[in-house]
């Protein structure tokens, strides 16, 4: 039907190897489906309950969604697809905030859901890591009034040797550039104005980190990405794996 998100042939040969196997027990119902139709309603920004009948019970999607969001599933096939390329020649570092929607309130840990009040309202922050050409690399997720800086610290750990890495003023610390340089990284980013010195900056390089920009914005044109539904912070942080899975990482994105 009209609007309906199918993943087709190509897509589905990326991720069917990825997927775990279930070798005993009543046999899993359909994964491309159920896979589509949670990736539809990522999207659609619909209940689970208002997805289309075409993709099963939408309990099913549900509980799958949860069940692979907690258990890491999602995590390792992004991480997977993201390492395919090789380690990346420069890094690009930023980060988002999501509104939260009432709906996302009453998450078992309180503050450890990563949910936060900042200017905004309650809402959470997603920071991220991409390649030159905006393609995403890892996500991190904090509550909205975390500062930049502090998540950039796990972001960042076990970066390639001699890749540059791009960032705004907000990443502009030293202990952000100790930590980039003791990897053998390279860290291009604007000084602050109170800065006594002022490091080696390329504003030509520069230009290119405006990539990880477009990659936030193409992520929240998924409706449920926008707006963050989610109770906890690993149901969410799996839609958006999910998401970058299927946008980024299989031959025809959706």
């Amino acid at each position: 039907m009209p609007g309906e998100f199918w993943l087709n042939d190509e897509q589905w040969d990326r991720l069917r190897p990825l997927l775990p196997n279930k070798p005993r027990g009543v046999p899993r119902v359909d994964d491309r489906r159920v896979i589509s139709g949670i990736v539809h309603v990522l999207q659609a920004g619909c209940r689970w309950k208002d997805a289309s009948s075409a993709y099963g019970p939408h309990k099913t999607l549900y509980n799958r969604h949860k069940r692979w969001s907690e258990k890491g599933v999602w995590q390792a096939v992004f991480e997977a697809l993201a390492a395919a390329g090789g380690p990346p020649a420069e890094v690009l570092i930023d980060s988002t905030h999501v509104k939260a929607h009432r709906s996302a309130a009453g998450g078992k840990g309180g503050r450890t859901q990563a949910i936060g009040i900042s200017r905004g309202g309650r809402n959470t922050k997603i920071h991220a890591i991409a390649d030159a050409q905006g393609k995403p690399l890892a996500f991190l997720l904090t509550p909205g009034q975390a500062a930049d800086c502090r998540a950039a610290e796990a972001l960042l750990d076990g970066l390639p040797a001699r890749c540059i890495v791009h960032a705004d003023r907000a990443y502009d610390t030293n202990r952000i550039r100790d930590l980039i340089e003791r990897q053998g990284a390279v860290p291009n980013i604007p000084p602050k104005a109170n800065r006594r010195w002022e490091s080696c900056f390329s504003r030509s390089l520069y230009k290119g980190r405006n990539a990880i920009e477009r990659m936030f914005c193409r992520l929240k044109d998924c409706r449920r990405l926008a707006t963050r539904y989610d109770h906890t912070a690993a149901v969410f942080l799996g839609s958006i794996r999910l998401a970058a899975t299927v946008m980024w990482f299989c031959e025809s994105g959706p």
